[in-house]
């Protein structure tokens, strides 16, 4: 059995699997928020009501939002930035008593889509994670590349590309730098972009019912999405982009965005395939699992 948890933002999701993958029991919990230590307990106590149910225990595999630095073995370019500097693997591994893997959650996820989800078959995939932040990973013939720094697919810090005059220099992101592509698609992107007198959920559902101000506001995040994949279109070409996390549920996105992409992609015509994720929000902790293959132990 594998046992899978993405560690987010605001929730923490684990799942056991079978070698079928079939799921054998899923929970999910509030992440506490600024708190290293109580982070490791409440994954450890995840890990073990997922045991107890599934009646057995499993390998662990645990996304994050961020990344295991090679040169220092600890948490890097986390936006939980309470995990900057952590041994998580090590300390989940301590805590656990069996050794634990760790991925970047936007790799897991777009993983998972590639193996057995709307990316299935495809030569090459760039999963998208827009939720608390903007995340990104790279598939291609069914393996993720990680790159050489582990930051391959960290699409959401680069600056928003082919700005207007408005949009300069930017709000300021928490990797210190203004202007970053994810200060803008992020879910608290969208809700200042709308004022901020409404979540990113609220204002998708206003725009739905036809409010004006949320049409305008929806329509501006649509736009920049456009421009922000069109440079990953540009630079990787996949066969199909999937999207997750909790902005992944805009409906209007997989027919509006491609419309506006074409602008700026550098090709006569533009094949790319926008689709959200065959799993929804299991997709993430789906690939956490099979951070341990068939066959490994």
């Amino acid at each position: 059995m594998r046992i899978g948890i993405d560690l987010g933002g605001s929730k923490i999701e684990g799942i056991a699997l079978a070698d079928d993958g079939g799921v054998g029991a899923r929970l999910r919990i509030a992440a506490p928020q600024g708190d290293y230590g109580a982070i490791v307990a409440a994954i450890v106590g995840l890990i073990g009501k997922l045991e107890a149910m599934a009646g057995q225990p499993g390998n662990v595999g645990v996304g994050i939002p961020g990344t295991l630095s090679p040169a220092s073995g600890r948490v890097k370019n986390a936006n939980s930035t309470w995990l900057i500097g952590q041994a998580l693997d090590r300390d989940l591994a301590q805590a656990l008593g069996r050794p634990v893997r760790l991925a970047n959650d936007a790799n897991c996820f777009a993983l998972s889509e590639a193996s057995d989800g709307a990316g299935r078959g495809a030569a090459a995939v760039f999963g998208v994670i827009v939720g608390t932040g903007t995340g990104g990973g790279l598939v291609v013939d069914g393996r993720v590349l990680e790159g050489r720094n582990r930051i391959a697919g960290e699409w959401g810090h680069n600056p928003l590309p082919w700005p207007e005059p408005a949009e300069l220099p930017g709000p300021l992101c928490y990797c210190g730098k203004r202007g970053c592509i994810e200060t803008f698609l992020s879910g608290s992107g969208l809700a200042r972009e709308h004022g901020g007198a409404a979540t990113a959920h609220g204002v998708a559902a206003a725009a739905a019912a036809g409010e004006p101000s949320a049409v305008a506001s929806l329509e501006r995040y649509c736009r920049r999405m456009a421009k922000a994949l069109a440079t990953v279109i540009n630079l990787f070409d996949p066969e199909i982009i999937v999207l997750g996390g909790g902005l992944s549920n805009i409906a209007g996105l997989y027919r509006r965005v491609p419309e506006l992409w074409g602008e700026y992609v550098f090709s006569d015509r533009v094949d790319t395939s926008l689709l959200p994720a065959c799993h929804g929000d299991a997709s993430g902790v789906r690939g956490a699992a099979w951070l341990w293959p068939k066959g490994r132990r």
